[in-house]
C-alpha cells in the first residue's frame, strides 16, 4: 500500500503544478483584461459621470450668502462660512460653483468701489471703438487733478480683478483682507488721489462657433464581404456605446476664444499703458505706487521702459511679496540704485512685522510682512505701508526745502554782493 502511494506522489505533484499553471494563466489573462479596461478609461472623465448641471445662482441672495457687518461672507440661514465641498466626490462641479460665486464677488466689489469709494470707471484703450475688446480701471474724482499726491494700486495675476488682492481671502476671511478698499479709503482720507489698475482684464472671452465635421467615410479597400464587415462594425459600435455609457457621461463645457485688449494684452502692457495715458499726465507732484506679487514684476518692467519718467514722478514704491527679479528682467544699475532708496518689499516671513530681512538681490530692502501666507502680505502690511509713504514724503519735502533754502540763500548773497559793488 505504501509503495503504491509513493509511486503516485510524482503524478500528483505534476497534476498540482499543471493546475497551478492553469490558474496562473487565468489570473494573468484577467489582469491583462483589467489593465486593458483601465487603459481605456479616462479617470478625469469618469469623475464627471452623473454631474449636476453647471447652472448656478446669479446673485449672492440666490446663493443664500451675504456679507455681515464685519465683511465676512456667511450663509444667510445657518450663519456658517462658505463651504467649498457642497457635494462630495464632485470636485469639478464644486470648483465651477466656487468660480460662479467668484464672478458675483467681482461684481460686488465693483459696486463697493463705485458706491462706497465714489470711484468711476475709465475705459481702455482711451480711443476704443464700439466693436473692439475693452478693459477699464477705477479712479477717484481727483485722480488726475490732485496737485499733491496720487496712489497707484497694482494687483497680482490670476482671476482677481480691479479692487481685489485675493478672491480666496474675500470668500474665506473678509473684505478688508481680500480687497483694496481699505487702502483706497485710507488714501482718500489722507489726501491722495487714487488710480486702481486692472492688469488681469486683458481679453474679451467669446464663445466659439460650433464646427460640424462630416463623419469620415472609409475608402480603404477590404477583402471582407460587405455583410460581414457591416456586422463587425455594428458589433464594435455597440461595444463602444456600452463602454462610454457605462464609464463616461461628461458635461461638455462651452469652448471660448480670447480677443486681447489692444495695448493691454498683459499685465506689463497694461501698467505701461496706464502710466502713459493717466499717471504720467496726472497733476500730482508725488506719485506713490503699491504693487502685490506679479504687480511688482510689472512695475519693474515699467521702470525698464520709462526709467527717467518714473524717477522724476514717483516718490515711493511699496511692494508685497513681489515677483520681480532685477537680473532676469535686466534692470539698469540706475534703476537698482533708485529702488534701494525709494522702494520697500514686505515679504512673507515668520518674523514679526517690519523685521529687516537679508537682501537676496541688490534692489529694494526686504522686511517681514508678519505672515507666511503670500496672499495676506498686503493686508498685514497695511499700516506699515502708509507709514513708509509718510516717512519718504517727509524726507523728500525736507530735502526739497533745504534745496530751496540754499537757492534762496545763494540768490540773496549774490544780490547783496552786487549791491555792494
Amino acid at each position: 500500500m505504501f509503495s503504491h502511494l509513493c509511486a503516485a506522489i510524482p503524478e500528483l505533484y505534476i497534476l498540482w503544478i499543471t493546475m497551478a499553471q492553469i490558474a496562473g494563466q487565468e489570473d494573468r489573462e484577467k489582469t491583462t483584461a483589467l489593465k486593458d479596461l483601465l487603459s481605456r478609461i479616462d479617470l478625469d472623465e469618469l469623475m464627471k459621470k452623473d454631474e449636476p448641471p453647471f447652472t448656478f445662482p446669479k446673485t449672492l441672495e440666490e446663493f443664500e450668502y451675504a456679507f455681515n457687518d464685519y465683511g465676512q461672507l456667511r450663509h444667510i440661514k445657518t450663519g456658517e462660512p462658505f463651504v467649498f465641498n457642497a457635494r462630495e466626490d464632485l470636485h469639478r462641479w464644486n470648483q465651477k460653483r466656487y468660480e460662479a460665486l467668484g464672478e458675483i464677488i467681482t461684481q460686488y466689489v465693483y459696486e463697493l468701489l463705485e458706491k462706497k469709494c465714489n470711484m468711476t470707471k475709465a475705459i481702455l484703450p482711451v480711443d476704443a471703438t464700439e466693436d473692439e475688446a475693452t478693459s477699464f480701471i477705477y479712479m477717484s474724482p481727483d485722480a488726475l487733478s490732485n496737485p499733491s499726491k496720487l496712489l497707484v494700486l497694482i494687483q497680482g495675476n490670476g482671476v482677481v480683478r480691479v479692487g481685489q488682492w485675493a478672491r480666496r481671502l474675500i470668500i474665506n476671511q473678509d473684505l478688508d483682507s481680500g480687497t483694496q478698499i481699505p487702502f483706497i479709503t485710507r488714501a482718500i482720507e489722507e489726501g491722495y488721489g487714487v488710480i486702481v489698475l486692472n492688469p488681469n482684464e486683458n481679453y474679451l472671452e467669446v464663445e466659439k462657433p460650433a464646427i460640424f465635421s462630416p463623419l469620415p467615410s472609409s475608402t480603404e479597400p477590404s477583402d471582407e464581404p460587405a455583410e460581414k464587415r457591416e456586422r463587425k462594425d455594428d458589433k464594435e459600435g455597440k461595444k463602444k456605446r456600452e463602454f462610454y455609457e457605462k464609464y463616461r457621461n461628461p458635461q461638455k463645457e462651452t469652448e471660448t476664444e480670447r480677443i486681447p485688449v489692444r495695448e493691454n494684452g498683459s499685465s506689463e502692457e497694461h501698467v505701461l499703458y496706464v502710466w502713459d495715458h493717466f499717471v504720467h499726465k496726472a497733476a500730482a507732484k508725488y506719485v506713490f505706487i503699491m504693487a502685490h506679487s506679479y504687480g511688482g514684476l510689472s512695475f519693474v518692467e515699467l521702470m525698464n521702459q520709462r526709467e527717467m519718467q518714473v524717477k522724476s514722478k514717483a516718490c515711493a514704491v511699496a511692494l508685497t511679496d513681489s515677483a520681480h527679479n532685477i537680473w532676469l528682467q535686466e534692470t539698469s544699475k540706475g534703476t537698482q540704485d533708485w529702488m534701494q532708496q525709494h522702494c520697500s518689499n514686505w515679504v512673507s516671513s515668520p518674523e514679526p512685522l517690519d523685521t529687516p530681512l537679508d537682501a537676496m538681490l541688490p534692489d529694494c530692502p526686504r522686511v517681514s510682512a508678519g505672515t507666511e501666507r503670500h496672499e495676506l502680505t498686503s493686508w498685514m502690511s497695511f499700516d506699515s505701508i502708509f507709514r513708509f509713504f509718510s516717512r519718504v514724503l517727509q524726507a523728500t519735502e525736507d530735502e526739497e526745502a533745504v534745496e530751496t533754502s540754499n537757492i534762496v540763500t545763494t540768490r540773496s548773497s549774490a544780490l547783496k554782493n552786487k549791491q555792494d559793488l
